[in-house]
């Protein structure tokens, strides 16, 4: 097994460990998630980075990699919306988008085609990655100013959640055959 492919093994091992972190009994527990968090998220660009760079790209990493990124997106919202600090319709949007990209995406496989990321979902990840560690940070900053910026960029990735389902479908529509 390769080092992208433990990489990504580890993701999917951290999401448990972020989950636990929200039922820590110490001060502070939001903040050791967000550091698993940005972990997992991390080792997420890096073993995409090690495997393009060493032509070490594998079958279970086209698979498993999405997988583990959207378990640890999932989790954190859904964490995020049990606490109170996620709104439950941007995790039903957010959430909902992410099964309907897989499900096309395993149509598209038993056809043969492969479809790459689009730019606005990498936009999309980045966004998420972002207000999900400012709601465990308590948004820092914006918080003393009364800017809701965490959530402000939570809606941001929603809209740009629904706008790459639907611009990945459009592109995509024409390449699977619905017999």
């Amino acid at each position: 097994m390769n080092l992208p492919n433990k990489l990504t093994i580890l993701r999917i091992i951290l999401v448990p460990v972020f989950v636990a972190c929200f039922y820590l009994p110490v001060a502070g527990a939001m903040y050791i998630a967000a550091a698993v968090f940005v972990i997992a998220y991390f080792t997420d660009m890096l073993d995409g980075h090690i495997a393009r760079k060493y032509n070490l790209i594998t079958d279970f990493g086209k698979l498993m990699d999405p997988m583990a990124d959207k378990l640890l997106t999932a989790a954190a919202m859904i964490m995020l919306t049990a606490y109170g600090l996620c709104s439950p319709v941007a995790t039903f949007l957010t959430i909902g988008r992410e099964l309907v990209i897989s499900a096309f995406r395993l149509v598209s496989a038993t056809q043969g085609v492969v479809i790459a990321a689009g730019k606005i979902g990498k936009l999309k990840t980045l966004t998420q990655f972002i207000g999900i560690v400012l709601i465990l940070l308590g948004n820092p900053v914006f918080n003393r100013i009364g800017v809701p910026f965490d959530q402000i960029v939570i809606w941001i990735s929603v809209v740009l959640a629904v706008w790459s389902c639907v611009d990945y479908i459009v592109k995509n529509l024409k390449a699977l055959k619905f017999d």
